[in-house]
C-alpha cells in the first residue's frame, strides 16, 4: 500500500487562486474541482482531457464508413428458407 500523501482534487476558490499553478499542475492527472461556499462551482481539466471532450463524435454510419472492415465481403453459408407457418389472424 502507498504511504505517499493523498493528491488534493478539491479546492475552495480562494485556496484555488492563492495556489493556482499547483491546481494546474494537479489537473495533468485528475480534474480539480473549485468550491464556492462549499458547493461545487468549476472543474478544471487538462488540455488533453478537454480536447477528448470536445473533439465531435462520429454518427453510426459515419463510424461504419470509417472502420477498416468497410466494404470487406463476407463468405457467409447460404440462408436455409425457413418452412412456412400458418398465420392466424
Amino acid at each position: 500500500m502507498a504511504t505517499g500523501v493523498k493528491k488534493k482534487d478539491t479546492w475552495q476558490l480562494q485556496e484555488a487562486k492563492a495556489m493556482f499553478s499547483e491546481v494546474i499542475k494537479a489537473s495533468a492527472l485528475k480534474p480539480q474541482t473549485i468550491t464556492v461556499h462549499g458547493k461545487a462551482a468549476a472543474v478544471i481539466i487538462s488540455i488533453d482531457e478537454y480536447q477528448k471532450l470536445s473533439t465531435p463524435r462520429l454518427s453510426l454510419v459515419e463510424l461504419i464508413q470509417h472502420s477498416p472492415f468497410y466494404g470487406v465481403e463476407l463468405d457467409l453459408p447460404p440462408r436455409k428458407p425457413d418452412p412456412m407457418r400458418d398465420v392466424f389472424l
